[in-house]
């Protein structure tokens, strides 16, 4: 009888393994086929970011100037009011977009004379002036190349509040894909004695590079 309980506890702990062991390696893969191509994109600006001054590439500024019609200047004609951010009026965003090939929307400077756009973006920047007085409208578009573009996606630069989001998913599965890994390597190290040697080979070596050469 006594042998028969142990033996149906040996039983029931081997299947316990055997379930978390299961769940640990599917919850393994799914984040990590969900945080790949994040890992790849974020390990490659790594690179890039770290010799940015070696892979800079030539900025590029493209400049336009146009009148605003009279039937929209009316929109933005000079009055009395204190400087305040606001949005352009519909028509006139419609209009910048079409004419400039920029943004139209976004919170703008409005002073007495001018109203500035300013259209910062991943891998570029760009602004649109709009006179006030005459209705004159200028714009420029500077781009710094794809390399640049990608190094602002890492560090989300001028991305908005979607990319944001994204990034903080894609924590969260990095972190998902490296517990369930460390806990999946301690379930393996028995039969892997090197497993905790090299994970603390992967501790210390930054550690003393950090204490060593970073000051």
């Amino acid at each position: 009888m006594h042998g028969t309980a142990r033996l149906k506890q040996q039983q029931k702990k081997k299947s316990a393994k055997s379930f978390w062991l299961k769940q640990l390696h599917s919850w393994h893969w799914i984040s990590s086929a969900i945080s790949l191509i994040g890992l790849l994109l974020f390990a490659f600006t790594g690179i890039t970011l770290n010799h940015a001054a070696d892979v800079e590439g030539s900025p590029q500024t493209i400049e336009k100037s146009a009148t605003l019609p009279n039937d929209l200047r009316k929109l933005i004609a000079t009055d009395d009011a204190p400087d305040a951010k606001k949005p352009l009026p519909a028509p006139v965003a419609a209009w910048v977009e079409k004419t400039t090939g920029q943004r139209g929307g976004g919170e703008a400077e409005w002073s007495a004379d001018e109203i500035y756009l300013a259209l910062p973006r991943p891998g570029g920047d760009g602004w649109v002036s709009i006179d006030r007085n005459d209705g004159t409208v200028t714009s420029e578009a500077t781009s710094r190349g794809w390399v640049s573009y990608l190094n602002d996606l890492h560090k989300g630069r001028n991305t908005g509040t979607v990319w944001k989001w994204f990034i903080d998913i894609f924590s969260a599965a990095c972190f998902l894909f490296a517990l369930t890994g460390l806990l999946l390597l301690q379930l393996h190290a028995k039969k892997r004695p090197s497993t905790w040697p090299l994970v603390a080979i992967g501790l210390a070596l930054p550690a003393v590079l950090a204490i060593i050469f970073i000051h």
